[in-house]
Formats: C-alpha cells, structure tokens, sequence
C-alpha cells in the first residue's frame, strides 16, 4: 500500500513511490526543476569542489558563446527594452551621483583632483582622471 504526501514544490498529494526513499516532490515536471535547483543551490553552498567545478564549466561555456548576449538582446528586444526601462527606475529612485566629487572645490589650491566629462546625469562616472594641480602664482 502506497502512502500520500505533500510535494515540498507544489504543495499538492501526491503517491510515494516505495522505490524512492525519502521521496519529497512530485513527478510534476516543475517540482523535478525546483528539486534540482534547490540541491545543487545546497551543493554550491556546502561543497566547494562542485562549487569550483561549476565556475570552470560557466567559463568555458562563455569562451564557446562569446557573442550569446550580444545575440540574445538582438532578438530579444522586448527584453532589453524592458531592462532598460527598469534599470532607468534603479537609477532614479538611488539618485547616484559620482565618486569623488568634492562641493567645496577651491581652485586656488594644490592637490590632487579627479577631473570627470561634465554632463551625463547623475549616474556614477568610472571615466574620471585623476590630476595633480599646482598653483603657481596667485594673482
């Protein structure tokens, strides 16, 4: 006699196999996806040899598909658009602004400064030089 029991994915009955020991998902093809994920998200987690393994694999896989998102938001744009559309919203709600830039400027006195490209909104500048400025005379 077989026994009943909730499915850890879809909370529905379902009949144990007696073949499975501990079975705790449905053959529902979602519950087999959300039981996959969840080991190896544990696996990641606890073994560090998978974890290193699995990296490895992601990069090679890269190095073989080195134009896949290039390609993807090509055919994609409903999806880029959309990205696009939700990182706009980020950016206004965290109202950036750029690293290292200093309200009490006095140009009348040596130091080091970083000079970025005016412009551009309030986003955070990566390309900012940095500069020495010496004063040499005062008028």
């Amino acid at each position: 006699m077989s026994t009943m029991q909730r499915c850890a994915g879809c909370r529905r009955l379902f009949r144990v196999r007696a073949q499975v020991r501990g079975q705790r998902y449905c053959a529902a093809r979602a519950c087999q996806r959300v039981r996959r994920k969840r080991w190896q998200r544990a696996k990641r987690r606890t073994d560090p040899d998978y974890r290193e393994n699995q990296a490895r694999a992601q990069e090679a896989w890269r190095i073989r598909h080195p134009d896949y998102w290039r390609v993807y938001r090509a055919t994609h744009t409903h999806y880029t658009n959309a990205n696009r559309a939700q990182q706009a919203r980020r950016d206004a709600a965290r109202h950036l602004a750029k690293r290292d830039v200093s309200t009490a400027f006095s140009p009348g006195v040596s130091g080091i400064y970083r000079l970025s490209a005016a412009g551009g909104g309030d986003l955070a500048k990566s390309d900012a030089w940095t500069v020495e400025l010496t004063v040499l005379s005062r008028i």
